[in-house]
């Protein structure tokens, strides 16, 4: 039996949920978001909020119930909190701004590195050295983290780089005399 699939998705105040065959669509204040869940999960609608169940025992019905299940509830909080990344950058003339809703970064390279937001995300720059990523999607908040990340990771000599909010960056000695 899995423990999170066993849970109930609870649904707060404001959050519609549309269930069309195996389609689980979801909207509230923040948008509205859709998944396919798979054909070995049952979905089913109650008073208290959505309830996911494996339509027969087997391995591949037991590993898609607790992710179903988790997908499910990330929805729902997508569009009734949101979900937030915080990335920050060290280093000497490292620099995030905003042009219009485009990101504009200068991370030691010869010229400024442009990302443009995706469809429902959102940059916030509060510091020069600090970056928010706000959407309704998880995945998305987190992929497009991971690709700023990328652009410059934290190096373990001095640190400089782009890194996650607490993210502790392990660091080296350098060379000995």
């Amino acid at each position: 039996m899995s423990r999170i699939g066993k849970k109930t998705v609870a649904l707060p105040k404001g959050v519609t949920v549309t269930l069309n065959g195996q389609t689980v669509s979801v909207k509230g204040p923040k948008g509205e978001s859709s998944w396919t869940v798979a054909d070995e999960i049952e979905v089913t609608q109650g008073e208290e909020g959505l309830t996911l169940a494996p339509r027969m025992d087997t391995p591949r019905a037991r590993a898609m119930w607790g992710l179903s299940r988790t997908l499910v509830d990330n929805m729902v909080v997508g569009v009734t909190e949101g979900f937030e990344k915080t990335l920050e950058l060290v280093g000497v003339g490292y620099r995030a701004a905003l042009k219009g809703q485009a990101l504009s970064l200068q991370l030691g390279f010869s010229h400024e590195v442009d990302i443009a937001p995706p469809a429902g995300i959102t940059f916030v720059v509060p510091k020069q050295t600090e970056i928010k990523i706000q959407g309704s999607d998880k995945q998305v908040v987190g992929e497009i983290a991971a690709v700023i990340r990328k652009l410059r990771p934290p190096e373990p000599y001095k640190g400089k780089g782009v890194r996650y909010s607490g993210e502790k960056v392990r660091r080296k000695e350098g060379k000995k005399k």
